[in-house]
């Protein structure tokens, strides 16, 4: 096997112990962890269980995909498999994906299906956002057009994900990263500090020449949101500030605006309609996970001020 395993974890032990017993039975070239700082003993643990494993600490917590990157340089000049902490690997995995590789010279990244714990298909196919469809994963056109029989197949959100497929990104639960490509486009932006950060790899390795496949060709279970609800306001408000960052990345003059309006409209809606259901709600548990979604709203909203004063005075 010359294929390379990099799992990047924070605060996750258990998960990342299932995940790196999952991988060993996968014969990998090599393991590395890169750990964001964890408070809970997961650098420790991998040391003590899993001794061939490479352990790169950064307690700063710069982000996924700077851990990313931290791990893919312990791997030499080998392809990766990106994986985050609350995946597991099927047996034979990792062989099915290695030959797809193989056989597709012009992948660059290649997404493998994923699935729940319960067996349910995860959707993880995207379109790149544009100035008029900011990157939601449930994009109300898409639900509309997923309906439609001779729409449905065509739409990614409405796939049946039962084929490979090129697609313009997917989602970075588990990614193989050809390393040519990794070198060609400076691998992950470490501005992104998470979110948005496997939509932008995938958006400059297509600037570069290369595609992004869908290959079903193995199964990754992935449990979700394992670090990221240990936060969910902030990570709720992430989302939004990465996705600004894309469009600043990538726009300018009328299309950096027009991503502006049509955000801040969809923040605007959010705001209202969560204000409006945090009134009217009587069970103790909706009202505190409205009230999450309003702090991390009003989080948003403050970033993007900070934001907009930071770029006047650069200017």
């Amino acid at each position: 096997m010359s294929l390379a395993v990099v799992i990047v974890s924070f605060n996750a032990l258990e998960h990342l112990r299932a995940c790196l017993q999952s991988a060993e039975l996968n014969c990998p070239a090599r393991i590395v962890v890169a750990d964001n700082g964890s408070s809970d003993g997961s650098a420790e643990m991998v040391r003590r269980e899993f001794p061939s494993v490479i352990v790169d600490v950064d307690p700063s917590n710069p982000g996924y995909g700077a851990g990313g990157n931290r791990g893919i340089r312990h791997c030499g000049s080998a392809d990766v498999l990106l994986l985050n902490s609350d995946t597991r690997l099927r047996p034979g995995a990792l062989g099915a994906l290695e030959r797809y590789l193989n056989e597709h010279p012009r992948a660059g990244i290649v997404g493998p299906r994923l699935l729940s714990p319960e067996g349910l298909l995860e959707r993880s196919c995207f379109r790149f956002p544009s100035p008029l469809r900011p990157p939601l994963r449930e994009d109300p056109v898409d639900r509309v057009l997923m309906h439609i029989p001779w729409l449905g197949e065509r739409c990614l959100a409405g796939w049946s994900h039962d084929g490979p497929r090129i697609v313009p990104w997917v989602t970075g639960a588990a990614l193989i990263i050809r390393r040519r490509t990794f070198d060609a486009v400076g691998g992950f932006d470490e501005s992104f500090f998470m979110y948005g950060e496997e939509i932008d790899l995938c958006y400059r390795a297509r600037q570069c020449g290369w595609e992004t496949h869908f290959a079903p060709v193995a199964d990754v279970i992935h449990v979700g949101a394992v670090s990221t609800r240990q936060r969910r306001a902030v990570m709720l408000a992430q989302g939004w500030t990465s996705a600004m960052q894309f469009y600043r990345r990538h726009y300018s003059g009328i299309g950096l605006a027009t991503a502006w309006s049509v955000m801040a409209a969809a923040m605007v809606l959010r705001i209202v309609r969560d204000t409006v259901r945090l009134a009217l709600a009587v069970n103790e548990r909706r009202r505190r996970h409205l009230a999450e979604n309003m702090a991390a709203w009003r989080l948003a909203v403050d970033r993007e001020i900070h934001s907009g004063r930071r770029a006047r005075s650069a200017e």
